[in-house]
């Protein structure tokens, strides 16, 4: 009898586990991972930080010498790559299709001549140091791919002024001076296509602030913010005024990072869901999920 009873019971545990929904990871557009896995060998087991972001800590670099006026170093053969190198001051892009990866840029980086633009990727570089506060964007301003960046030693991120500005995996540290208006990511004249996800944006230490997230120009449109860390500012989501499809999902913001408030978007027509406030340890792993993170601002 008793060995009877023991048969039914797995067959049920059987029948049961057959029946059972399998359970996936909620889809990203990177796939399910959060985490970050190197060439190298670093990683990070949740959101980006710099252990898994920037230049690689054990590449020796190659000084590139300035060649615009002895201040900045300047592109002008499209297709170029800089590979492992170390750029003293800011690097101007004025040629297309130009890729930087494993390096090091003490100032910012844009391909913005005049009314031209060009298009480029940069990637598993650090961009910045931490000897001083540069005032103008890390990063911009349109038509370029960010991935696992390091930002350090500038007031604002990454610039958004045009089309196809996508940026994932990176991780951003604010400063600020007096009378700056410091933003992890900023549209400003914005234009279609932006993609920010999976990225860790930290304003805790600047004074001088507006938001790790300020997406509020009328000029964007396309706007997909997902599964991102971020703490700190005014505001800390600021996300409104896009056209086309406007998507806060998933991300995670640091229970009363803020001055003002968690919140101030366009909750009447943004896709919203999935984002939570939590709490993080030095690290910048996920401690605790505080509770869900509502939109707030205009209806």
């Amino acid at each position: 009898m008793r060995g009877l009873l023991v048969l039914v019971a797995l067959l049920s545990l059987v029948v049961a586990c057959q029946e059972a929904p399998a359970v996936t990871p909620a889809p990203t557009p990177d796939g399910p991972r959060p985490s970050i896995q190197r060439p190298d060998g670093s990683s990070c087991p949740d959101h980006p930080t710099p252990a898994c972001t920037g230049a690689p800590r054990q590449r020796e670099l190659t000084p590139l010498q300035l060649n615009t006026e002895n201040v900045a170093y300047r592109v002008q053969t499209p297709g170029t790559v800089l590979d492992g190198v170390h750029i003293a001051g800011p690097l101007l892009i004025h040629a297309d299709d130009v890729t930087v990866r494993n390096s090091v840029i003490d100032g910012h980086v844009t391909n913005a001549d005049g009314e031209r633009s060009f298009r480029f990727a940069i990637e598993d570089t650090t961009v910045g140091t931490t000897k001083a506060c540069g005032p103008l964007p890390a990063i911009g301003h349109d038509k370029y791919t960010a991935t696992r960046v390091l930002v350090q030693g500038h007031s604002d991120g990454f610039r958004v002024s045009g089309d196809d500005v996508r940026i994932r995996d990176s991780f951003v540290k604010l400063c600020s001076d007096s009378g700056d208006h410091s933003d992890g990511i900023q549209a400003y004249n914005g234009g279609k296509g932006l993609l920010f996800h999976h990225n860790t944006v930290d304003q805790r230490d600047a004074k001088d602030i507006t938001a790790p997230i300020f997406l509020v120009d009328e000029k964007s449109s396309d706007v997909v913010v997902t599964g991102n860390l971020v703490m700190g500012g005014t505001f800390s989501i600021q996300v409104r005024n896009a056209g086309g499809k406007q998507v806060v999902r998933d991300n995670k913001l640091v229970d009363r990072s803020w001055v003002y408030g968690p919140v101030d978007s366009e909750c009447g027509r943004t896709d919203w869901a999935g984002n939570e406030l939590v709490t993080i340890d030095a690290d910048y792993r996920v401690t605790s999920i505080v509770g869900p993170l509502r939109c707030e601002g205009a209806s």
